[in-house]
């Protein structure tokens, strides 16, 4: 048996490129700080009970007893009463005095786009006759 001779090829060698290194991803993982919560038994020593007898309560806040339903509804403060009002008088005024100039503006608008309208009907009109005859 003869041995069959097969062509090898000449390959050029390999680049040698640089390894590139990636580091692994981080991330900032959100954390709390756990909240203290005193046992409810807790009371302050014998010495600063003395010293904690002036405290300032604060007012209640109004509330209006619905008589039907048996609810303590809560009312809104003054402050708060008096932004509602001025932003409604002002949404009141702005509007009342703001629609005649729009009214106005839509007017002169709706007349000026329907003449345009109309000169495109008319010269579209025209073609169609020229073309005709």
């Amino acid at each position: 048996m003869q041995q069959i001779n097969l062509p090898t090829p000449n390959l050029p060698k390999p680049l040698d490129l640089p390894r590139i290194d990636l580091k692994p991803p981080s991330a900032r993982i959100p954390s709390y700080r756990p909240m203290v919560i005193p046992p409810a038994d807790l009371e302050a020593p014998e010495e600063t009970k003395a010293d904690t007898k002036e405290t300032t309560e604060q007012p209640t806040a109004p509330s209006m007893k619905i008589p039907v339903l048996d609810i303590q509804m809560p009312l809104p403060t003054a402050e708060v009463v008096t932004t509602a009002t001025y932003a409604a008088v002002a949404a009141v005024a702005t509007t009342t005095l703001a629609t005649p100039f729009f009214d106005q503006i839509k007017k002169k608008l709706t007349k000026f786009l329907q003449g345009k309208i109309n000169k495109w009907k008319e010269k579209r009109k025209k073609k169609k006759d020229s073309s005709e005859s």
